[in-house]
């Protein structure tokens, strides 16, 4: 008994008709008829009854075919079980990511991700979420990290929820603490110093520049255009403060001043997005668990 055999079999007694299922699993007519007359000389048995325009199962056709789809089946289920293991054996994620998580969350589950899986190669694009959630819709990334609530709400992505991130106001040590040397700083005191700001369409120029008009004032910017490590360098150079998240401050090293803002302060929602019309890859899905386990 032939795995093939069985496959015809199934295809047979589901359409009844030998034509219809030649076609269906893309073999000439006379081919599948030989080897169902095969199958029933290796069982001894007929398994259809042939009458003109008219197929039925017989009784040992019909004890068969839940067996057969049973032995198909789980033949499937073994290549996709194989073909994963491959995946993660060899293979690319590509992923996502504002410049912020770059820096801050994702060296740690990277380094943990390429220790469990060396064979996946991992392409990493930086973009603020509005040109990632246009790069995820045209399936040039298996998953991206965002910032909520997105730009453009879109049905056809997924995001779960990953963590919510205080920010913090970094300063150079040898200029003066912001908030007139007050523990923690309140956005209202930002009005009085000059502000080192990322480029248009990062998320926490955006973000920052909000909570400044919500208190009632244009922030006055120093210096603006960069990405995270160029507003870090400013900062460190004395040219003005930023408010940039925690976990890039803790990772900033020497040459920065950290102060929390005062309650309520800015937070800001990370999700982990990915189309929702085809699931990952097996290595994006692994990387995804990885990320919501941290």
């Amino acid at each position: 008994m032939q795995f093939q055999q069985l496959q015809y079999f199934v295809a047979v007694a589901e359409t009844r008709h030998f034509t219809r299922a030649a076609d269906l699993v893309h073999v000439a007519q006379p081919s599948l008829s030989q080897q169902i007359k095969a199958l029933e000389r290796e069982l001894g048995a007929d398994l259809f009854l042939r009458a003109r325009g008219n197929i039925t199962l017989t009784d040992a056709g019909e004890a068969l075919l839940p067996l057969a789809r049973r032995i198909l089946a789980d033949a499937d289920t073994a290549r996709h079980e194989v073909l994963e293991l491959v995946q993660l054996r060899r293979g690319r994620v590509r992923l996502g990511a504002t410049p912020s998580l770059c820096t801050g969350l994702l060296p740690d589950v990277l380094r943990a991700f390429h220790d469990r899986y060396p064979g996946i190669r991992l392409l990493i694009e930086e973009g603020g979420s509005h040109d990632l959630v246009r790069e995820l819709a045209r399936g040039a990334l298996d998953l991206a990290l965002v910032v909520l609530p997105l730009p453009s709400p879109s049905p056809a992505l997924t995001t779960v929820e990953l963590l919510r991130e205080d920010l913090v106001v970094v300063s150079s040590p040898d200029a003066p603490r912001p908030g007139q040397g007050r523990r923690t700083v309140r956005v209202a005191d930002l009005e009085g110093e000059r502000l080192v700001m990322f480029r248009h369409g990062y998320d926490l120029r955006e973000l920052t520049v909000a909570a400044c008009r919500a208190e009632g004032f244009e922030p006055d910017f120093a210096v603006e255009g960069g990405e995270m490590d160029a507003v870090l360098g400013f900062v460190r150079a004395g040219l003005g403060v930023a408010v940039v998240p925690r976990m890039v401050a803790a990772r900033s090293g020497r040459g920065l001043r950290v102060t929390p803002l005062a309650r309520p302060g800015l937070h800001r929602t990370i999700a982990l997005a990915h189309r929702s019309d085809v699931a990952p890859p097996r290595a994006a899905r692994e990387l995804q668990r990885m990320l919501l386990e941290r």
